[in-house]
């Protein structure tokens, strides 16, 4: 076994490597590792929603993702001879302040590849075959027993990380309860096959007697689809080639279509799940471990994603010395989003029960665009009198809490800015708003404003008045954007100076860069 590492994060799927790349990068030193022999093989989390495309643009990911995916096609939904086009995501144009509004239809293997490419890019590696079998908590951290090719070893931790999914291990080993239910007698056949017989242009799905689709799936071979075919109660769950075949055969107008393989499949049942906490002491969890739900909507994958994204950068700025409390805002941020994630694709799902395509509606919710922690405890921590000054200097719409859009100006020295490029990387971001807010005369003469030389450093970035009211600012204002993309603060810059509840007190120079 090789060294203690800052954080163990056990589980090498999207959210464990989304959390690992973000640590990573922030220069904390991790492991990764995984019970599973090989890297997941499957399709099975197929939908990236617009918001997860931001947070894999920050990361560094996005390009490699989208190399491998598609929007989404039609549906085409067979009855009897008759097939009815149907549009499940409506397709938006690209926008200043959405770059990327079309949910991104692309294998999970393909998603995973990409952020271990770019955890190993960033110097780290999944140690596969390497199950945890224990844990043990002190006061300085935690560590790990596993069972890996060569024996039993141990890891030692300052944190550890459960992304071990629905099973997890990491879960059980706290005693945290998975509060909800699981209805064995409703189960599902999820396989990636390669057929021939069927057209790319839709996603085929014949809703009468027990629900069968085949989805393009992106990929140099056409002949790739994912099957999602529901079984009888008590009927065989075979998966084998001939048997599949059989299966799809048995609904109207398929005889043409032929199995050329399986390679690989899944037999699936409606979990509804959420764990009672996210955190035992320096144990966290992320992901499926932390909360499960149908696949209806397309949200698991992009949840857990966010879910790593928001721990992240509070993990970072505890091991440099923020306040331990900090890591008790993730359960209180994410937890509700979860809950309510459960809650839509629950309803979707049950819809299905009687009406079958009533899982193809797709809205902006499941986008995950409007997700705001507003009212949480981040954004709760400026007093009154600072809720006041944002009101004053004139912000309509964006308040502490919120996602932070995209936006483009041009800068009279720079020439043309895009905000979301200043916003990639594991800094913190001041806003400066022209105006008396930041010092006339000019609105690029940027404050100076107090920040510890540990942890995440802060940029600051002058963006004139006039630009700034398309994403909600209509005056001028200080807006403090966190590592995540969100909405710290919002008022004036004599409010603002000496107070940063999310970077290790005290404040020790004044950092700022003209990012």
């Amino acid at each position: 076994m090789t060294g203690p590492a800052d954080v163990l994060v056990v589980g090498a799927g999207p959210a464990g490597l989304t959390l690992a790349a973000d640590l990573l990068r922030r220069g904390v030193s991790v492991r990764v590792i995984s019970a599973a022999d090989d890297a997941f093989a499957g399709s099975r989390a197929k939908g990236v929603q617009p918001r997860t495309l931001e947070v894999l643009d920050d990361l560094g990911v996005l390009d490699d993702v989208a190399r491998h995916g598609t929007t989404y096609p039609r549906l085409g939904v067979h009855l009897g001879p008759v097939v009815l086009p149907r549009t499940m995501f409506a397709l938006h144009e690209p926008g200043e302040a959405v770059p990327y509004p079309n949910t991104l239809l692309v294998a999970q293997h393909d998603t995973d590849a990409a952020l271990r490419r770019r955890v190993e890019a960033l110097g780290g590696r999944v140690e596969l075959s390497t199950r945890l079998t224990a844990l043990d908590q002190d006061d300085d951290g935690v560590t790990a027993t596993v069972d890996t090719p060569t024996g039993t070893g141990h890891i030692r931790a300052r944190y550890l990380v459960g992304a071990d999914g629905g099973g997890s291990a990491v879960r059980r080993a706290c005693g945290i309860a998975f509060e909800g239910t699981t209805d064995d007698s409703d189960r599902m056949i999820v396989a990636d096959l390669l057929i021939r017989g069927l057209s790319r242009d839709r996603w085929h799905i014949w809703p009468a007697r027990r629900f069968l689709a085949l989805c393009p799936l992106p990929g140099a071979d056409e002949r790739l689809f994912q099957l999602m075919v529901k079984l009888t109660p008590d009927g065989d769950a075979d998966t084998g080639r001939d048997a599949v075949e059989r299966r799809i055969h048995a609904y109207p107008g398929t005889r043409r279509i032929s199995v050329d393989a399986v390679r690989w499949h899944s037999v699936w049942r409606p979990n509804t799940r959420l764990a009672e906490r996210y955190r035992e002491g320096r144990v966290l969890l992320v992901g499926d471990a932390a909360h499960v739900h149908p696949p209806t909507g397309a949200q698991g994958l992009n949840t857990g994603v966010q879910d790593a994204y928001n721990l992240g950068w509070k993990l970072g700025q505890v091991l440099a010395g923020a306040p331990d409390s900090l890591l008790d805002t993730y359960e209180a941020e994410r937890r509700p989003v979860a809950a309510r994630v459960l809650g839509l694709a629950g309803k979707l799902y049950a819809d299905t029960k009687g009406r079958p395509l009533a899982a193809t509606a797709r809205g902006d919710e499941e986008r995950q665009l409007t997700l705001s922690y507003r009212g949480g405890p981040l954004a709760d921590a400026a007093p009154a009198a600072d809720a006041a000054a944002a009101g004053a200097v004139g912000t309509s719409g964006l308040a502490a809490g919120d996602r932070v859009p995209d936006l483009r100006w041009t800068d009279p020295q720079d020439g043309p800015q895009r905000l979301f490029d200043h916003l990639r990387g594991p800094h913190f971001t001041l806003l400066a708003v022209g105006g008396p807010a930041v010092g006339e005369p000019a609105v690029g003469d940027l404050p100076e404003i107090a920040w510890p030389d540990v942890g995440a450093p802060l940029r600051t970035v002058a963006v004139p008045g006039r630009d700034a009211a398309r994403i909600g600012v209509t005056g001028p204002a200080l807006v403090l954007v966190r590592p995540d993309g969100y909405v710290a603060y919002v008022g004036e810059a004599d409010r603002f100076e000496g107070r940063s509840p999310w970077a290790p007190p005290p404040p020790s120079y004044a950092a700022h860069s003209r990012a």
